[in-house]
């Protein structure tokens, strides 16, 4: 590259300052004559990957504009609509407070002192008059036309770059609109890997991989999670009567990423390298001080618009959902992830779809299992409340019934409104007497999807100290606009007075978990999800791992996401450590399927074990999963299944390490790289143990062509896979935490550095059925945590008679 005489037909890339990762300014690029005002170059290629992501989850450019459009409309609604009540309506008049006289000609003598509508209204000049006397009234909206003119330029700008991505994905991508929600993200991903040979996008190297676009697109996200999971993030705060509250809302997250990643004085430099001073500990006190002051001056900025952001706010909630909760008083006590649920349960390297997709699965799991909880004292004031209130309600209905000028005494259609919600609200308490709960199950239903825990929740699933932590994670829906209402008051203060104490560890963060990637750039290092570095012993790295208990993951997380990312993208190659890891752990897998029960007799249970998961399943993940989950619970019952043979007694680790091992031996289409997904079911054998035994599953497979219906079918089978490897390698976690645990449902652990890399390995279940295993085994996601743990107590319970000492009506 010296001699750039021997290179006439490259030519350097100008503006090099702009590009991304840095050093690409010494690179040559070979350019095509065909291809110079094509994508051959790319400037920031962090903001081009997640627009032509952002550009398929969002359904194309139609959407996409039309969408921000309408938030253009809606603020510019809310802010005149607003305007308009405070100053130009007469509420003595609408009130009827004040008389009104219509002596007009031709006016009914009846409808003289009726109010109407226009009565209540002031003339535009008198309306006029009263904006331009007050001047808070002027301030507000001279801020707001600022903000909605900022807004109107961003629109702007999005709308030419997105046009751009739109022509990119016709002509680069060979992507139709019409056609583009028939492709799902990893299609997309792979013809992005397949152009870059072509037109080099990115120049700095020859092909791009899976991995290197989820870095540009969640660099900063990445650093969140594991800000997260190294508990430096978010602040935790002690109240009187609450306890400890993890607070966590929109605009302090937004201030998190302003100070960090892209505001003024932040610690990038640009989106992609993080500032040379940061990397050096020589000077870390020093900019622990500064950060100090710019989190100090932020916090500043924070206390000094808290009026208005307070106000947007309130005006904000309160067109959004007083409707709602007048048809539906009771979506205020449905739940939804928390923002901190989202951070903490997050894989590195997980997009949003994927979290979204996945966190949808546990949502119905996790919902039962907190309405297991109940006050009986709550109980009972919850039913006399609704007594009293709908004795009173229904005679208010039955005088309007018999007469509706009943309606047009004062504050009757207010009685009747708020006694309705009180109803709801009361009822909301009450729990359904027909109703059998099984926390422990519950909550391991719920792990099989979320894959994260602290290590304390197994075996006590039925404590309300439980119940309130998960509740930190899946919380109320009031609680949530409370919060948010709260957040411009409470912001300043968590900045000012608790984040800047934590300046130098989080100085120290950055230094020694940042790594420079060639071609991407800096990165957070645990999203490399190197075992080597980042692994924890007690998760199936023991041997591996050489990281201190500064440098570990916590809760497996390395682990966890690493095979997670390893399902979603088949086609990735992973580093020579992680090869080592999944092909151990697929030893491991093996091992155990062994003395685990046969993947027919699981099937067989699926309906039997569905039913007490009580879930509405009729696909063949959900019931392969769902017979994994109870089959500890009917082993321990001495049920029998369809072969009429007794049950062995097993754990929920051998059933899943069972299934793995047969999912394994599916006979797929190789992909284009020569490696088979376990799950993904392009052309499964009906000998299949799994697939034969499902006669629907095999029958959707078999008789459909549709692409959309080949995607979902991949989807859930993927996600059912991640299920069981989450699973599985919660209950070795705790195999492996707590050795001395060895009763009757619980095996010794065969260590991972005892095992050893074999081409071929053939398994006998213990039901006698071969299986085979091919030298490529593809393994599939995990997920973090626990969930073991529950599974082995769900035994135990069962087993010792002992039942938990809260729940709704019966308890398993």
């Amino acid at each position: 590259m010296a001699n750039f005489e021997a290179y006439q037909e490259y030519q350097r890339i100008e503006d090099f300052e702009e590009d991304s990762p840095p050093g690409e300014e010494d690179l040559l690029v070979h350019v095509p004559e065909s291809l110079k005002d094509s994508w051959h170059h790319i400037k920031n290629l962090d903001n081009f990957f997640t627009r032509i992501y952002h550009f398929h989850q969002k359904n194309g450019f139609a959407c996409m504009m039309l969408s921000e459009f309408f938030e253009l409309v809606q603020f510019l609604f809310v802010v005149t609509f607003t305007t308009f009540l405070v100053n130009c309506v007469e509420y003595d008049v609408l009130f009827a407070n004040r008389a009104v006289n219509h002596t007009g000609q031709g006016q009914n003598p009846l409808d003289r002192n009726k109010v109407t509508l226009p009565d209540a209204i002031l003339p535009s000049q008198q309306c006029t008059q009263r904006i331009q006397e007050n001047s808070w009234i002027i301030f507000l909206l001279i801020m707001a036309a600022i903000f909605w003119i900022y807004r109107l330029v961003k629109v702007f700008c999005n709308v030419l770059s997105y046009w751009e991505i739109r022509q990119f994905y016709i002509k680069a991508l060979k992507i139709r609109m019409d056609e583009l929600c028939n492709f799902t993200w990893q299609e997309v991903q792979d013809r992005l890997i397949n152009l870059q040979r072509e037109q080099q996008m990115c120049i700095h190297k020859k092909e791009l991989t899976e991995l290197d676009i989820y870095h540009r697109i969640l660099r900063f996200k990445n650093y969140m999670v594991a800000m997260i999971n190294k508990s430096l993030l978010p602040v935790q705060l002690q109240l009187p009567l609450l306890g400890n509250v993890v607070f966590l809302s929109q605009v302090l997250k937004y201030n998190f990423e302003l100070i960090l990643f892209w505001g003024p004085g932040s610690l990038f430099q640009n989106k992609w390298n993080l500032h040379p001073k940061y990397k050096r500990s020589g000077n870390r006190l020093e900019l622990a001080q500064q950060l100090s002051r710019v989190i100090l001056l932020i916090g500043l900025a924070n206390l000094l618009l808290c009026p208005f952001i307070l106000v947007w706010q309130v005006l904000y909630a309160f067109f959004s959902y007083t409707e709602v909760i007048r048809r539906e008083p009771g979506s205020l006590g449905a739940r939804r992830w928390s923002l901190h649920g989202r951070l903490y349960l997050r894989h590195f390297n997980e997009l949003d779809h994927e979290l979204d997709g996945r966190l949808a699965r546990g949502y119905k799991p996790t919902s039962k299992y907190m309405n297991s909880f109940t006050s009986p004292l709550l109980s009972v004031l919850a039913k006399n409340v609704a007594f009293f209130s709908g004795s009173v309600l229904a005679v208010l209905i039955a005088l309007t019934v018999y007469d509706e000028d009943v309606l047009t005494v004062q504050h009757i259609l207010t009685a009747i409104t708020v006694l309705g919600v009180v109803i709801t609200i009361s009822r909301s308490f009450i729990p359904d007497e027909h109703m059998v709960w099984c926390p422990e199950q519950l909550l391991q239903c719920v792990l099989a999807h979320i894959h994260y825990m602290p290590d304390h929740w197994r075996g006590n699933a039925n404590k309300s100290e439980t119940r309130d932590e998960v509740a930190q994670l899946f919380q109320y829906k009031a609680v949530f606009i409370l919060e948010e209402l709260l957040s411009p008051i409470v912001t300043p203060f968590i900045l000012i007075f608790l984040l800047r104490n934590k300046s130098l560890e989080i100085i120290d963060f950055f230094r020694n978990f940042t790594v420079e990637v060639v071609g991407v750039g800096d990165i957070c290092s645990f999203a490399q999800m190197d075992i080597r570095r980042h692994g924890n012993p007690t998760w199936l790295s023991e041997g591996q791992s050489e990281a201190s208990i500064y440098q570990q993951a916590e809760n497996g997380k390395t682990e966890l996401s690493l095979m997670h990312f390893t399902i979603k993208n088949p086609h990735w190659q992973p580093p020579q450590e992680s090869s080592v890891f999944i092909s151990h752990l697929k030893e491991k897998v093996q091992h155990d399927a062994q003395g685990g029960p046969s993947t027919q007799l699981l099937l067989s249970e699926a309906p039997l074990c569905t039913s007490l998961q009580s879930n509405q399943s009729g696909t063949g993940p959900e019931n392969l999963l769902a017979s994994v989950l109870a089959h500890p619970i009917l082993t321990a019952s001495g049920l029998q299944g369809r072969d009429h043979r007794f049950i062995p007694s097993s754990t929920a680790a051998s059933a899943a390490a069972s299934v793995l091992a047969s999912l394994s031996t599916s006979q797929l289409a190789p992909t284009s790289r020569g490696r088979s997904h376990g799950l993904l079911p392009s052309s499964v054998h009906p000998e299949t143990t799994m697939y034969h035994s499902d006669r629907t599953v095999m029958d959707s497979m078999s008789n459909s062509d549709s692409h959309i219906r080949r995607n979902a079918l991949h989807s859930e089978f993927a996600s059912a896979e991640m299920s069981l490897h989450a699973i599985y390698m919660h209950e070795l976690h705790q195999q492996s935490s707590h050795p001395q645990k060895t009763s009757g449902h619980w095996q010794n652990p065969v260590p991972m550095r005892e095992l050893h890399t074999n081409t071929g390995f053939q398994a006998q279940s213990g039901h006698g059925s071969s299986i085979s295993m091919p030298t490529p085994v593809l393994l599939g996601g995990w997920k973090e945590e626990d969930e073991e743990e529950e599974e082995d107590v769900d035994d135990q319970e069962v087993n010792s008679g002992s039942t938990p000492k809260q729940g709704t009506g019966d308890i398993c």
